[in-house]
């Protein structure tokens, strides 16, 4: 069963973009984990709800795909994902 993983990330008004997009860079290194499944691994963002109020202040979305829940206990206890 293939095991769908969403997280959304909101970053304080004083966070610099280049702190962002160092974020977004490193994040999108994690698809090459060989737990992520076929290197499924989106990285969206900055969002462009309009009006921002409807997005809830989220700011990106990381959607992963795993073969399992333990390719995704892999992925969660990874060096790569705790950096």
């Amino acid at each position: 069963m293939t095991v769908v993983h969403i997280v959304l990330f909101k970053f304080r008004a004083d966070v610099p973009d280049s702190h962002k997009e160092e974020f977004v860079t490193e994040l999108r290194k994690l698809k090459d984990l060989p737990c992520v499944m076929n290197s499924k691994l989106v990285v969206g963002g900055p969002s462009i709800t309009d009006p921002i109020e409807r997005s809830q202040g989220f700011h990106y979305a990381l959607l992963s795909y795993h073969k399992d829940s333990q390719a995704l206990a892999e992925y969660q206890a990874s060096d790569e994902h705790h950096k």
